[in-house]
């Protein structure tokens, strides 16, 4: 009688752990589209990420009004292979189609695992989940190079959201890559938003062979279709949305060329007629030049989004 008592007493505390964990557990797992594995990560204002371990894809941030600030897809494919249209994927170890590997790398199509206990990075918020992507076999062969990449997922205090990248070389031979975050940042209108920090900037257009000019303008506006790298970009850039009064402010770091991309009424296969109305992508890349990262060594690069009310300093 004593032994079944007992029991229950463990049973009983051991469901009281459980609980207390889950409650203060930073993350939440669940099932999102088609059954594929997603986390929540929320703070404590009411801010929120989303995130599929398929692609290690970050597929919705809300603001601590509960206001989405990226855009998916209306035609968004959740079904492995096909890359998720939306959100911010990841764009590794290829960016584009400029090398020998599938169109953007490999790394958006790839399921990633949660790593409980990552190396240190510091940090201030327990609003965070950590991911991490090793090479499978078939990686391999159309890349042969041994890595870990984690990646980081964090909001902060007043709601930004940080996706720090860390690459480490696992093989013993130096290795290249060229690299991309690809942020759909859900605006009022595109026709209704201008993008700060750009000028005298020198770019790629890649509508023209990637021929290379220099932006002149003060700021960037949309009327048609635009695809442009900037090379050797600041730091920092802002996409200032008129009609809603507020800034969304992208910093980077470890990543010093930026893509600034609508395709406006260009036809993409997995983009709804009109989704290119309700965002632009200011994306933090590395392109013209690889990044080398040699044997026992790491990469890390930083993107951190923020919004403002605009005429914020």
């Amino acid at each position: 009688m004593m032994g079944n008592s007992a029991n229950l007493g463990y049973l009983i505390l051991w469901a009281l752990l459980v609980a207390v964990f889950a409650e203060h557990s930073p993350f939440e797992q669940t099932k999102g589209i088609n059954g594929l594995d997603k986390i929540i990560v929320r703070d404590g204002r009411g801010a929120s990420v989303e995130v599929y371990l398929y692609g290690g894809q970050v597929a919705s941030w809300k603001s601590e009004k509960g206001e989405e600030l990226l855009v998916m897809s209306s035609k968004a494919i959740f079904e492995p292979p096909a890359p998720i249209r939306g959100g911010i994927p990841i764009l590794f170890p290829q960016y584009s189609n400029t090398g020998p590997l599938p169109n953007h790398g490999f790394a958006r199509n790839r399921f990633w695992a949660i790593e409980a206990n990552p190396p240190p990075l510091p940090s201030n918020s327990s609003a965070k989940v950590d991911l991490i992507l090793r090479p499978s076999k078939d990686d391999m062969k159309i890349w042969p190079h041994k890595f870990e990449y984690r990646l980081r997922i964090e909001l902060g205090d007043g709601g930004d959201l940080t996706l720090t990248s860390r690459v480490k070389n696992s093989d013993g031979k130096p290795f290249h890559f060229t690299f991309a975050l690809h942020p759909y940042f859900a605006v009022s209108d595109i026709s209704e938003i201008q993008v700060e920090g750009l000028h005298n900037v020198d770019y790629l257009d890649q509508q023209k062979n990637r021929a290379r000019f220099t932006d002149h303008g003060k700021v960037m506006t949309f009327n048609s279709q635009l695809d442009r790298i900037y090379l050797s970009t600041p730091n920092q850039i802002r996409i200032v949305d008129h009609k809603k009064k507020k800034t969304i402010v992208v910093h980077k770091e470890g990543q010093v060329d930026a893509v600034v991309w609508n395709p406006w009424e260009k036809k993409v296969s997995d983009l709804g007629v009109e989704d290119y109305m309700r965002f632009v992508t200011v994306e933090s890349a590395a392109i013209e030049k690889p990044i080398t990262v040699k044997p026992g060594e790491e990469w890390k690069g930083i993107l951190q989004m923020s919004v403002v009310p605009s005429g914020h300093p």
